[in-house]
């Protein structure tokens, strides 16, 4: 289905496909030999292994575009390229109660969302992924400035005041007003 024909489905509609694709997303990654979860910044893999399961009996390798994971001499629970690359100096693995195997990966892009693990792997609809509140500390610099820019006009237009933009061209006005006393500006339309 494209998005021309989605967009013309009734709202019920759109909510029963959602629902199922949801459904079939839930019962392929139900599948998967290992749980994962991700934020734009980073992918958390949680791969379940024997109790009883040390450091020493993993044979794990965390590769800029793969990855593969299991028990030494054994068949890998998982393994495959990466749907995107990585930075494998800041991605590191653990062991979990002895039970599970704990992945992280730092995303190289960490302005996207992953649409699977393993790019043999089933794929979620990223497009409905609804990310956690972050702080604006957590974004970068030039996201940051321009959410602040955002939050700030809009707070300005709420108390019926000009926005930075807005101001911005008032001051220029101004200053163009002072460097021009011989022009007429009572008859100009402005905006």
């Amino acid at each position: 289905m494209n998005a021309e024909e989605y967009d013309k489905m009734t709202p019920e509609q759109r909510e029963q496909r959602d629902n199922e694709i949801r459904a079939k997303e839930a019962e392929e990654q139900a599948a998967l030999p290992y749980k994962w979860k991700q934020e734009l910044g980073e992918v958390d893999i949680y791969v379940p292994v024997p109790k009883g399961t040390r450091a020493r009996d993993l044979d794990i390798k965390i590769m800029k575009k793969k990855l593969s994971a299991g028990l030494k001499g054994k068949e890998k629970i998982l393994e495959g390229d990466l749907c995107r690359e990585i930075k494998v100096e800041e991605s590191t693995w653990t062991v979990q109660d002895q039970s599970e195997i704990h992945i992280h990966l730092e995303k190289i892009n960490k302005q996207e969302w992953w649409e699977n693990v393993l790019t043999h792997h089933p794929k979620v609809d990223v497009t409905k992924i609804v990310p956690e509140n972050s702080k604006l500390s957590d974004l970068d610099g030039e996201t940051r400035g321009m959410v602040e820019k955002m939050m700030f006009d809009n707070q300005q237009k709420h108390l019926g005041k000009p926005t930075s933009d807005e101001a911005k061209k008032m001051e220029m006005l101004e200053k163009f007003k002072k460097a021009h006393p011989e022009l007429d500006f009572s008859n100009a339309k402005i905006g």
